[in-house]
């Protein structure tokens, strides 16, 4: 489960049998004080793949600094490089998105999906930056 601002907008290919996939960085930030007292904030950029519906809903209505909750799973997947290095990424293929941008024009507070359709939990009340109760 993450909480963050999308990096850029959503890169959408559509593969064979027009199977939509978005792809997109994802900034998450832990502020803690540090022995001193001082606040410290650390950001970790995420690699976040979304598939068909919720690819759509993505290229539809995320942008670059969108609020959003992802849940998912990792995926680790490796490749060679043209020098024949041996290359990995880490990836968030996400199963569950709510955005948790303030109230759109559609008057949506958020909208949710899975793969399957939509679904998924509700926007939680209140302040975004706010801990979930859960």
């Amino acid at each position: 489960m993450l909480i963050g601002n999308l990096g850029k907008d959503p890169d959408v290919q559509h593969l064979e049998g027009n199977i939509a996939v978005a792809k997109f960085p994802l900034a998450t930030t832990e502020t803690f004080k540090d022995r001193t007292g001082k606040l410290v904030s650390q950001t970790e950029w995420h690699t976040v793949v979304l598939w068909r519906g919720l690819a759509e809903l993505a290229q539809k209505y995320l942008h670059k600094s969108s609020l959003v909750y992802i849940e998912g799973r990792l995926r680790t997947r490796s490749w060679d490089d043209k020098d024949g290095n041996r290359k990995f990424a880490t990836e968030v293929v996400g199963d569950n998105l709510i955005m948790l941008d303030k109230k759109m024009d559609s008057g949506s507070p958020g909208e949710t999906g899975t793969p399957e359709g939509n679904g998924g939990h509700e926007v939680p009340p209140g302040d975004p930056s706010e801990p979930l109760p859960f």
